[in-house]
Formats: structure tokens, sequence, C-alpha cells
């Protein structure tokens, strides 16, 4: 049995945003049966990751502060979307940013998009690996953020995703996903 499944259309919309740094809309939807209902949007901006490997078969994650969760948590290198700039040159940009390792958009290796909370949030995040990454230039950190650098082996970062060591969404989904397309990068 399959059941025709409509989008919403949207009657009007409102930019209620508290801040620049949480946007957020206000949208009067009518439902595919007529009803009309206020909802409320998120318009966080995309999103960029990359796992980098280096030529030892390391992953190099981020360990950082994230006030949204007020607490220390280890991710992969990423950032938003930078204003103006296509996915790919956000993703290079924030790698080198945070780790120092400047890579080409040749050695970019797509691994798609997901989106973490779709029913309110207007945010995609792509995701990228690099091979053979290099530490060839600095860090240049954002004024608010703190990183260190981690270098772990492949399999070991998995594991790490498998016990609940890595926790954070998006970075979990990249590496589970990059054990699935390179099994022998990470041991399985």
């Amino acid at each position: 049995m399959s059941k025709e499944i409509q989008a919403w259309t949207v009657l009007e919309e409102e930019d209620i945003s508290p801040s620049v740094w949480f946007p957020l809309t206000r949208q009067k939807v009518q439902l595919p049966d007529n009803s009309v209902h206020d909802y409320y949007l998120a318009r966080l901006g995309d999103v960029v990751q990359v796992i980098a490997i280096t030529k030892q078969n390391e992953v190099v994650l981020i360990r950082q502060y994230r006030q949204g969760l007020g607490q220390i948590v280890l991710e992969i290198p990423g950032g938003m979307q930078q204003l103006n700039q296509p996915v790919i040159q956000s993703a290079l940009n924030e790698l080198e940013e945070e780790t120092g390792i400047k890579a080409t958009a040749d050695q970019l290796i797509s691994l798609g998009k997901i989106a973490i909370n779709p029913a309110k949030l207007k945010q995609e995040i792509y995701g990228f690996i690099v091979f053979n990454a290099e530490f060839n230039s600095q860090q240049r950190l954002d004024p608010t953020a703190d990183i260190e650098v981690l270098l772990k082996p492949a399999p070991e970062v998995l594991q790490m995703a498998l016990n609940g060591e890595i926790w954070v969404t998006d970075s979990l989904n990249w590496i589970l996903k990059a054990a699935m397309l390179y099994p022998e990068v990470f041991g399985r």
C-alpha cells in the first residue's frame, strides 16, 4: 500500500532570529489536508567536514570544547560553508585552518551529504576524505576556537566510533561511511 506524500505549502515566512548566530524563521504552512500551522525552522547554514588520513594511515582528529554541549569532544575537522565559497573550497579552507593541512581540490573525495535534524534544521553537511594528508601549513584558528590536533591509526578511530569515544553525529557518520567504503584503511 503506497501513499502519496505531498510537500507543505509555505503561506508566509518571517525572520524571527534572536541574533545572526542563531537564524530562526517562522513559517505559516498549509498541510495537504488544508490545515494551517505555525512552523519554526533554523537555517543554520551548510557544513563541510574532512577525514584526513596521513601516509602512515593515521586519521587526523580534533579535540575541542563545544559550548552547545558544554563538553570537550573529538571530531573530524570541519566548519561552516563560507559565504560565497563553493563547498569544496570551504572544506579545503576548514581543513587548513583547523589542522595546518593544506590539500588541493583534486585530493578531496566526496563522501556525500547528510542532514542531522531535517524536521527543524535547514542544514546539509558535506563530507570528504583526503588520503596522504600532510601537515604543510599552519593552523589559523577562529578567535573562539581552541583546537588540539590528534593523530590516531584508522582502525583505532573506527573502534573509538564504535565504542562511543567519538559520538558527535556528523563525525560519527563520516567515519562509519568511510570505513564501509575503504575497509582496507580501517582494518575491516
